[in-house]
């Protein structure tokens, strides 16, 4: 009579116990990771910002390009990049959206059309800051999409000193953010890329 095979179960055991422990650790690292991220979303802008050699807008959310247009008309900045623009958008769209783009689009405006994504707009800045000599930059975009941004910055525009202007949009307002699917989710996928970013950067 065979002996009943005890040491594979065992082992089978083992191996689920130690797979379940690994994944446990995973997500906990995750969710903690998480709120860090949560934590590391700059607030509202700051009240007073030095000048900068130049400013910095990356596209998305209409609040961005206002800000980054006030932040020039202000001379916080000699020149203004609207960084990731749709190659199909003219200089006139933007002049019948956006008052003050038609004043200052003459002397002050340039608008990059090659990126496609945040680091395709580090790319974008950093030749942009090297064509004009700029060793400063004041950087606009979203206050949940700051953290990736400045990570791709850094590590293309190294030797070029960042300046965040985060800009707070409505769904991030109050404190009930957490109670929006849609916010969540938009925190969750925005996160994720931020790892990736974080481990691209090295």
């Amino acid at each position: 009579m065979q002996p009943s095979p005890v040491r594979p179960k065992r082992r089978r055991s083992f191996a689920s116990i130690l797979l379940w422990s690994v994944g446990g650790g995973l997500t906990a690292f995750l969710v903690a990771g998480f709120f860090v991220y949560l934590n590391e979303i700059p607030g509202d802008p700051p009240l007073s910002t030095r000048p900068s050699d130049g400013i910095v807008v990356l596209t998305g959310a209409p609040q961005r390009m206002t800000a980054a247009i006030d932040l020039l008309a202000a001379k916080r900045g000699k020149r203004l990049l609207v960084s990731g623009v749709n190659p199909a958008t003219t200089d006139e769209e933007l002049k019948k959206q956006i008052p003050d783009f038609a004043r200052l689009s003459e002397c002050c405006i340039d608008l990059g059309h090659e990126a496609q994504n945040t680091l395709g707009n580090a790319v974008e800045t950093a030749a942009w800051a090297k064509k004009h000599g700029f060793k400063s930059l004041l950087v606009v975009t979203s206050a949940w999409h700051m953290p990736r941004a400045l990570v791709h910055l850094e590590r293309e525009a190294e030797g070029i000193e960042l300046d965040p202007y985060p800009v707070v949009t409505e769904r991030m307002r109050g404190q009930g953010w957490w109670s929006n699917p849609q916010t969540v989710r938009l925190l969750v996928f925005e996160y994720l890329k931020y790892l990736a970013a974080l481990v691209r950067a090295g």
